[in-house]
């Protein structure tokens, strides 16, 4: 099916069945509930069979109803207040399987992430970030986790990365000054999106600086603004963005532009090793950074 499914819902209502169309006034009505429904429960709820459910996904053309539920998945994300994201948690678990839930969620979010990774989109932002004169890092709200993740490590390994601090729109533009055509963007999003990271990829657009993008579907707004993007699924367990698969492809990008700055990445630790045994930083049985 092309386009926004609720558009296309509300412009064939008229030419539904009657029946198909008491699925899609609920689905439009109450799209926060739809989404997790079986076929089953959506047609006993609208007082239609099952098959009617099916046919109804069908004549939208979909493959079938777990393919319209995906697709009303993806839609609502963006859609879903945190007091509707609160509910949806409190009909969809019960206290005892949370912690089950939101595990084999995360796991199925991994998964999804590495069978639809573009591979050569990865090679070519490990490229850019390489060969970048310097790398802007921005991500707000839950995304700033992200760009504060990625940007404490890259910096660790390479010089001149700035991670852009969120403020005023006014305060974004400053951060971004001395920006130029030789640097990269790397913007981070999930929805609901940020519009002053959309606004950083434009202005980087405009000045001829490369951008990368981190969010989760190609036709999010700082994809289609992006030079190259890299897509991890997040979609909402609760009012909680789950960040697990964003998190994982930021670990390979990491790992990817060390190798491709060995030496430099390897006299950067040499030395902080040196700086950190000296001044006792870490607990003598302690590990990690």
């Amino acid at each position: 099916m092309n386009g926004n499914l609720f558009a296309v819902l509300s412009s064939r209502i008229p030419d539904f069945s009657k029946g198909h169309r008491r699925i899609a006034d609920y689905i439009l009505s109450h799209y926060d509930k739809a989404a997790f429904m079986t076929a089953s429960k959506l047609g006993e709820s609208v007082g239609v069979s099952e098959s009617t459910v099916v046919r109804f996904a069908s004549e939208l053309g979909f493959d079938g109803y777990p393919e319209l539920q995906k697709a009303l998945q993806e839609e609502m994300r963006t859609r879903l207040t945190a007091v509707q994201r609160i509910e949806v948690s409190f009909d969809r678990f019960g206290q005892d399987e949370v912690f089950k839930s939101v595990m084999l969620h995360d796991i199925d979010r991994i998964r999804r992430t590495l069978e639809e990774t573009n591979h050569s989109d990865f090679s070519a932002a490990v490229e850019t970030i390489v060969n970048a004169g310097r790398i802007y890092i921005m991500g707000i709200r839950s995304s700033a986790a992200l760009a504060s993740f990625l940007g404490y490590y890259f910096k660790l390994m390479l010089p001149n990365v700035t991670v852009i601090e969120t403020g005023s729109r006014s305060e974004l533009y400053e951060q971004l000054m001395h920006m130029n055509a030789n640097d990269v963007l790397i913007g981070i999003s999930f929805p609901r999106y940020s519009k002053q990271t959309v606004n950083a990829i434009n202005y980087a657009k405009d000045i001829g600086a490369k951008s990368v993008a981190i969010t989760d579907e190609a036709d999010s707004p700082i994809a289609m603004k992006a030079d190259i993007s890299l897509l991890a699924k997040s979609d909402m367990v609760s009012f909680v963005d789950s960040l697990v698969a964003p998190l994982s492809l930021i670990n390979a990008l990491i790992v990817a532009v060390s190798i491709q700055k060995k030496d430099l990445v390897s006299h950067n630790f040499a030395m902080l090793d040196r700086i950190w045994e000296e001044y006792d930083v870490y607990e003598k049985n302690g590990g990690g950074m």
